[in-house]
């Protein structure tokens, strides 16, 4: 997930009704809230010549046409009241949230619509331990023979040192505020970009963290209803209270809202979306979560968000849990470690909880959804599973794939463009617009009427093995389904995904390549694989790769999926294997696009544990692949004929 912005301190707000931990003192904090209520009472306005008293548009656009003067904006610090009481103190949770909006929603009648973000990490993040992964995979015993439990939770000891501001988004910096208002901000984050544009921007504190009430659930309901609450307050529907106490309204807005944020803070914007609140328009959600279960699950295996191995959804919530009283959540999050269950993976009520999928029929907001393909922390599922169900239900809606990893907003024109159309109601035709804006391989960035791209089509692809240990052969067409033919991989951990990928011969893993690609190959969508494999024991990880191999040979992995063969018919419940019976597997790869050049082979490898992502058990556990029986299905633009012909 995104990493918090600068930590910062705490101190007492003044005692009408303890709305959370505010940062400064009591005295100083009411003649700054007062300033900013009475409309800069103390100081009065100068006179603009010509002052703009609403927005102006070109070309689509809205025009920077107010101050970029953090002198001339008004902050605002208020708690709004949410419908939830995740802290069991006996009283509903408020958020702490800052409005930033411009000296015209005083003097000149201007109405703002906002841009909002909320975050868990504005208040920095404590030290945490993640959860070791050194240990055997869990082994169900047959009905009626109880159930034995091989793996578990066991605290790893070595702290989890994550990335600070490497992922916040928005332009802005954390430089200090000249204008109006509480100090320091919990975030200057898009004031630059939106408020000479005429917006207003709104940022705030996540339940459980900074100035805060509740507790944090890692996308639990409460973390929902928390950031929706913030939306209902500018829409008239919930209560806000300044430090001392008093009544705030948001009176000086339109009430049209776009939520927008990185990481955890993209994710919130799902959440709210999920809920079909009134008044929020337009989201971005950049690397976002649409289901925490394909977060820290993969079918029914425990798999890691890329550069976190041992992270699970209690680790996240003690490290945001960041608000002054560092007792009261401590049944919570003990809470969490039980109900996520790291022991089997499977699927459950505590996961459906957070998955936002279940309530995409409630969306209305327009979607403007941006991901990096080579993002391996939030992966390109997330994605892609909310972008599709989006489609099908007609919710306006946009994607931006770029090349890099993990955060990554789109341009300030794309998303100008996004918002002056949903939260102005500007008609400049965005709905009009080709769908998929993608950043090529080359770093130009191409636009294409949708995604996945239309002209894809599932292309199946047989196994042909190899000799001793070498690469088989990957050739389009249905397998002949004869008599077993069976390569067989030895568990062994310690050889990490891309030494296996790029390894000529091993016994390890099973690769397969396709011939010498005579043109360019696209891939747009999803990958998934079909195989038939029986088990030396009762328990195993299986790993798919998708591997582009250059004309030397030097391997590439595209993308990758993962499953625990116990899931093999649900990911709600774990079913014994019996050791040397073949079973099915068909799971999905992460979704991709990319283009494999002429003269590059395509290649799958498969292998059982993935260093970096799965359990790590010990060496030695045997997986029999009957290649006959197994296939793979490639979303390729132009089908079998983007690949060179099996005698080929």
């Amino acid at each position: 997930m995104s990493m918090p912005r600068q930590a910062r301190g705490h101190a007492a707000p003044p005692a009408v009704r303890r709305p959370g931990s505010a940062r400064r003192s009591a005295a100083a904090l009411g003649l700054a809230v007062a300033t900013a209520l009475t409309g800069l009472a103390a100081t009065p306005a100068p006179a603009i010549a010509a002052a703009p008293v609403g927005p102006v548009f070109q070309d689509g656009l809205a025009q920077p046409v107010f101050s970029s003067n953090r002198a001339d904006w008004i902050r605002q610090e208020v708690w709004v009241e949410t419908s939830v009481d995740s802290d069991r103190d006996g009283r509903n949770d408020r958020v702490h949230a800052e409005v930033t909006r411009l000296r015209e929603t005083e003097t000149a009648g201007l109405k703002s619509p906002v841009v909002y973000e909320a975050s868990p990490y504005y208040a920095g993040g404590n030290d945490v331990a993640n959860h070791d992964v050194d240990h055997e995979l869990y082994q169900p015993r047959r009905p009626g023979r109880g159930w034995l439990n091989r793996g578990g939770p066991v605290r790893d000891p070595a702290t989890d040192e994550r990335l600070t501001a490497a992922a916040a988004d928005g332009a802005g910096s954390d430089a200090k505020i000249t204008g109006t208002g509480p100090q320091p901000a919990i975030s200057t984050s898009h004031e630059a970009n939106w408020l000479p544009r005429g917006f207003a921007v709104v940022h705030a504190e996540s339940l459980g963290s900074g100035g805060s009430d509740g507790c944090p659930t890692t996308g639990g309901r409460n973390e929902t209803l928390g950031a929706k609450s913030v939306v209902d307050w500018l829409n008239g529907r919930a209560k806000a209270y300044d430090a001392t106490g008093a009544e705030v309204r948001a009176t000086w807005t339109t009430g049209k809202v776009g939520m927008i944020g990185t990481s955890y803070n993209g994710t919130l914007p799902n959440a709210v979306a999920s809920t079909g609140v009134a008044g929020l328009e337009a989201i971005v959600p950049i690397s976002a979560i649409s289901s925490w279960y394909d977060y820290y699950r993969a079918n029914g295996a425990i798999v890691a968000a890329g550069g976190y191995q041992g992270e699970d959804a209690d680790v996240l919530a003690e490290y945001v849990y960041t608000r002054a009283d560092r007792q009261i959540c401590r049944g919570v999050i003990e809470g969490l470690e039980k109900a996520q269950d790291r022991v089997t993976g499977d699927y459950s009520a505590f996961w459906d909880e957070r998955n936002y999928m279940n309530d995409v029929r409630k969306v209305h907001a327009a979607v403007l959804v941006a991901h990096g393909l080579n993002d391996w922390n939030v992966k390109t599922k997330q994605a892609a599973q909310w972008y599709e169900a989006l489609k099908a239900r007609g919710v306006p809606h946009k994607i931006y794939l770029h090349q890099g990893g993990h955060g990554g907003s789109p341009s300030v024109d794309v998303l100008n463009r996004w918002f002056t159309r949903y939260l102005w109601d500007y008609r400049n035709g965005v709905e009009n617009d080709p769908r998929a804006l993608i950043q090529r391989e080359d770093k130009s960035l191409v636009t294409y009427p949708e995604w996945p791209d239309p002209a894809e089509a599932d292309t199946e692809l047989n196994l042909t093995p190899g000799a001793n240990g070498a690469a088989g052969v990957l050739t389009p067409g249905r397998p002949r389904h004869g008599r077993p033919v069976t390569e067989t991989i030895v568990d062994d951990v310690s050889q990490t995904a891309e030494t296996l990928a790029g390894a000529i011969t091993s016994p390890n893993r099973l690769a397969y390549r396709s011939a010498a690609l005579i043109g360019a190959a696209r891939l747009s969508g999803t990958p998934r694989v079909s195989l038939r494999i029986s088990f030396g024991q009762p328990a195993a990880n299986v790993t798919a790769l998708l591997v582009d191999y250059d004309q030397n040979g030097k391997a590439k992995i595209v993308t990758r999926g993962w499953t625990d063969p116990q899931n093999r018919r649900s990911i709600w419940k774990s079913t014994p294997i019996k050791p040397g019976s073949p079973y099915g597997l068909d799971f999905d790869m992460q979704p991709h696009d990319y283009v494999f050049p002429a003269g590059h082979q395509i290649g799958v490898v498969l292998l059982s544990s993935d260093y970096d992502y799965t359990i790590r058990p010990a060496p030695g556990a045997r997986l029999d692949l009957d290649t006959a029986r197994s296939t793979v299905m490639l979303p390729l633009v132009g089908g079998a004929n983007a690949l060179p012909p099996a005698n080929g």
